[in-house]
């Protein structure tokens, strides 16, 4: 059946107008510069503010930089073979012209003379609608970047004094358009049956909220039913849900939001809602938003009504930058086919992906929530761990098929490189492991030519954590910074773009060398036993979850929540389990395998990527956290307490002693290209107070200035 034209209207006022006039700086002759036409979808840049950046701070030999902020008015067509894998894209109302519209927000911050900048672009899909780029950028974060005015902040950032174009632009449905300073958001169109009516079906909702009423994803197809919906609640993971009564729980007018009839919902623990759902959004358009809007910043001069690109001819190379869940919408990018545009070109050179590792993002299917992220406790019946896991084509057994992350791309040349770097937390509540073994666990993958591997040694998920705070966990929080390694291989992609130096090597752990294995028993990973830390193995298990046939072809459930018995861990769906792996450890519990800082190689203290929960919540899993156990600092304190680690005091002589053991640790670091040097100042003066604090003793004569590794030696750093 034709698909009915459910959606035609005259251009609204904003687009007959002309866009804010725009002076670039660039030379428009580059070969690769085109009008925009009918080749890049982004139609119109609706721009609504335009000012200097950084209270008009001027970076030494790149100068000012400027503010854009706007809105960006795209359409895609539905019958093009790129845009058919979006779920429901032919069920979503078209305009005159045949074409599905959608519209985002948009932060940009250029060099204010182009040709001072570098002409390279740090592009960054937001997490959640928020900038993460803080860590990379060593400072100056927050979501209004263009706000900071402080000079010492500015001059000490990674991005801006070496010329880079900074691009920000919502790929998610996260409310209005008009706050690009705050949250980056995607207006969506709804989906509709062929003729017209409106589509129902199975949703699902995990609630951990501690409200009064929890709302919905999407609308309850007729709040007067609450027969057919169901809810229910407990305490642990494994506990058996109890169901709640319809007479204890109730909808809103609208069917919006769900609340119970006496009292909140009670903090961390779990609820779960499942019911008949109306109007799914066609969520997978962010992947079509997020390629037309870089698509139109490289490539095009004008928009369809005139106005130009304010990037139009600089752009050379764009990289991205994420951290966690806009690494999942990437690692899917790139596998559904969304790094070749419209009109066949590349769009992203290079992909930083911080804590991404393996999975997908529950995305591109109807009734998806992109912003559920499975852990050991959260969100375990969203799809976001589906094959092809790896970067190479395997086979699957349990799906039957043969795919890879980058399959499609290398059909059309269009592939971008991969730096791929994740934290030890991604092996114990996802499925890091998959990422670099085959579908079954039983042999190692070597490198994709296109992509580089690394695990930073027992890191916890995304930023560093405060030690002196536990929260809701047994252990205190871990504070490994990622930051520094960060920069490193940053730099390190940009010279794999730009003139071929392949990066580092990968570093993993593997089965090959018992790097990696089972997470139990205790003793099989290598971790201590110390006195009030409690293992258990705990990790989380991926599954082929069962949503109903046709399910992964089309996307579309008729089971939701998917099929499993509890409790979660250690049972099969239909025997459909993907075997995964942790990490193994040194005598001390810090990881072997992967990317050591200093920390791990002149230790103070065990680190673990993994976390419990106390309290009435106690020994299930505490989702992102890590761990920090810092060392006894006497050997009297040791054998008090019968820590088998050695002490401070029995490790390190002096401060001198531990000072020059943390030199050759960071000139180590330099020298394989995971540290710069303009990194190495801060990096040592942080672990040399760290070494005072932890009891090391100073000695007479014994204070040691901070010295230069030998490979920052000589080059003005």
């Amino acid at each position: 059946m034709v698909f009915q034209q459910l959606h035609s209207r005259p251009l609204p006022p904003w687009s007959r107008r002309r866009a804010l006039a725009i002076g670039v700086c660039a030379t428009f002759g580059a070969a690769a510069m085109v009008p925009l036409g009918a080749e890049a979808r982004t139609t119109y840049l609706e721009i609504t503010s335009r000012t200097t950046a950084f209270g008009g701070y001027s970076f030494d030999g790149v100068g000012q930089y400027e503010k854009i902020v706007g809105i960006a008015h795209g359409e895609i067509d539905p019958f093009d073979a790129r845009n058919a894998v979006i779920t429901d894209i032919k069920l979503a109302p078209r305009n005159a012209a045949g074409k599905v519209e959608y519209a985002h927000n948009f932060y940009i911050l250029r060099p204010l003379d182009s040709s001072k900048g570098n002409h390279k672009v740090m592009y960054e899909p937001p997490n959640r609608g928020g900038k993460t780029h803080g860590t990379l950028n060593r400072g100056a974060g927050g979501n209004d970047p263009g706000a900071v005015t402080d000079p010492a902040v500015l001059a000490n950032t990674f991005l801006w004094p070496r010329g880079y174009t900074t691009v920000w632009s919502g790929w998610e449905d996260l409310g209005a358009l008009n706050n690009a300073n705050l949250t980056a958001s995607l207006s969506l169109p709804i989906a509709h049956n062929p003729d017209g009516t409106t589509i129902t079906g199975p949703a699902y909702e995990y609630i951990v909220t501690g409200n009064a009423s929890f709302t919905l994803s999407y609308a309850a197809a007729n709040p007067a039913d609450q027969a057919s919906a169901r809810l229910t609640h407990r305490v642990h993971l494994d506990d058996v849900p109890v169901p709640v009564p319809a007479s204890g729980w109730k909808y809103n007018a609208a069917g919006t939001a769900i609340s119970l009839t006496t009292g909140n919902f009670t903090a961390n623990d779990i609820y779960e809602f499942s019911y008949t759902a109306k109007d799914p959004k066609v969520a997978g358009m962010g992947f079509a938003a997020v390629r037309d809007f870089n698509s139109f910043l490289r490539y095009a001069t004008v928009d369809d009504h005139g106005a130009a690109n304010p990037l139009a001819g600089d752009v050379t190379r764009i990289y991205t930058e994420i951290s966690s869940q806009p690494g999942r919408l990437l690692n899917d990018f790139r596998h559904l086919g969304f790094n070749e545009d419209e009109s066949g070109r590349k769009v992203l050179d290079g992909l930083m992906q911080w804590v991404a590792a393996a999975d997908g993002i529950n995305m591109n299917y109807r009734w998806s929530q992109s912003g559920r992220t499975e852990r050991n406790r959260q969100d375990l019946l969203y799809l976001e761990g589906r094959f092809p896991f790896a970067n190479q084509t395997l086979f699957d057994p349990v799906s039957g098929e043969s795919d890879g992350r980058y399959l499609k791309c290398t059909q059309t040349n269009t592939c971008p490189l991969a730096v791929e770097f994740y934290s030890s937390n991604e092996y114990w509540v996802k499925a890091a492991s998959l990422f670099h073994t085959d579908p079954m666990g039983t042999t190692d993958l070597g490198d994709h030519p296109q992509a580089r591997l690394y695990l930073l040694s027992s890191k916890q998920h995304g930023g560093a954590g405060n030690p002196t705070t536990k929260g809701t966990c047994q252990n205190f929080q871990n504070p490994l910074d990622s930051a520094e390694v960060q920069r490193a291989l940053f730099v390190a992609l940009d010279e794999w773009s730009t003139n071929g130096t392949a990066p580092p090597a990968s570093q993993v752990p593997k089965l090959s060398n018992h790097t990696m294995v089972p997470p139990r028993p205790q003793s099989g990973v290598g971790f201590p036993n110390i006195p009030g830390v409690t293992y258990t193995g705990l990790q989380s298990t991926r599954y082929r979850l069962n949503y109903g046939p046709g399910y992964y072809t089309t996307g579309v459930p008729t089971i939701n929540p998917p099929v499993m018995t509890a409790p979660y861990q250690d049972n099969p769906v239909n025997g459909a389990i993907y075997p995964t792996y942790v990490p193994t450890t040194d005598s001390d519990g810090n990881e072997i395998a992967g990317i050591r800082l200093p920390e791990l190689t002149v230790p103070l203290a065990t680190y673990m990527g993994w976390n419990l929960r106390s309290g009435l919540w106690a020994n299930d899993g505490c989702e992102g956290t890590g761990s920090y156990v810092p060392f006894p600092r006497t050997k009297a304190d040791r054998v008090a307490t019968g820590d088998p680690r050695p002490s401070v005091q029995e490790r390190y002589s002096s401060l001198k002693d531990y000072a020059q053991q943390v030199t050759k640790a960071m000139d180590d670091m330099v020298k394989d290209r995971l540290l710069l040097c303009e990194d190495t100042a801060a990096m040592q003066a942080r672990l040399l107070q760290a070494g005072l604090e932890a009891g090391i003793p100073v000695g007479k004569g014994n204070q040691s200035p901070q010295d230069v590794p030998p490979h920052c030696r000589g080059n003005g750093k």
